[in-house]
This record gives C-alpha cells, structure tokens and sequence, in this order.
C-alpha cells in the first residue's frame, strides 16, 4: 500500500528554490528597467532636445506612461508572490494547495512557482 506524499522532498524544495530565485532576479532586473523607464533614469538627458510640443504625442506619452506603471505595478506584486514562495520552501508548506490541503502537481509548480493552489482547487474557486 502507497502512501499518498502529503509534502515535497528537501531535495525537491530546493530544485524549487532554484527556479524561483532564478524567476526572482529576471523578475527584479525587469522591474528595474520598468521603474528606470517611469523615472526617465533611462533618457541620457536627451529628453527636451527632440521634437517640438505636440498635442497628440504629449497624450500618447501619458498612455505609455500608464501601461509602464501598470506593468511595474504587476512586475512587483510578481516579486512579493515569488518572495513569498521562498517563506513557503523554508517553513517547508511550499508547494501544498492552500484550499484542499494536497501537493499542487509538480508542472504547475514549473509553469507557475508562486502557486498556492491546485488547478483543481483553482478552478472550483473561479465557478
């Protein structure tokens, strides 16, 4: 008789850990480059030599602007859900559905590795 595992492997956490601190750094440094946009940290001060005021452009900079924000603001809450799943590894919870108690299969843990829920537990959730 098997035993259904009811949580994952020290050696399977840290493959775990490895992804996500490898999602981390690409997640921060496109962060960076998203805030550097908003900042115009990026521009080498060539921001008021080009092209004369215009009406039509000025409102397309503004919509820009606001995709960027909405993008970093996205970028972040990606961050604070893959630090959280980096607690999860260390208190040894990761990887455990939050709604039903059992492991989240190990490919939805590739694809997404800040999940808290099974795609079953998921899918009931969004009914």
């Amino acid at each position: 008789m098997s035993q259904k595992k009811n949580k994952y492997s020290d050696k399977e956490l840290l493959e775990f850990k490895a992804l996500i601190l490898s999602k981390l750094k690409e997640a921060q440094d496109d962060y960076s480059l998203l805030i550097g946009s908003l900042s115009h940290n990026d521009d080498h001060g060539t921001n008021d030599t080009g092209r004369t005021f215009n009406m039509m452009e000025d409102g397309s900079e503004t919509l820009s602007r606001e995709e960027l924000a909405q993008l970093a603001a996205r970028q972040e809450k990606f961050i604070k859900n893959l630090q959280a799943a980096l607690i999860r590894i260390e208190n040894k919870t990761y990887g455990i559905c939050r709604a039903t108690g059992n492991l989240i299969a190990k490919a939805r843990l590739n694809l997404v590795p800040h999940a808290t829920m099974s795609i079953a537990a998921k899918n009931a959730q969004n009914k």
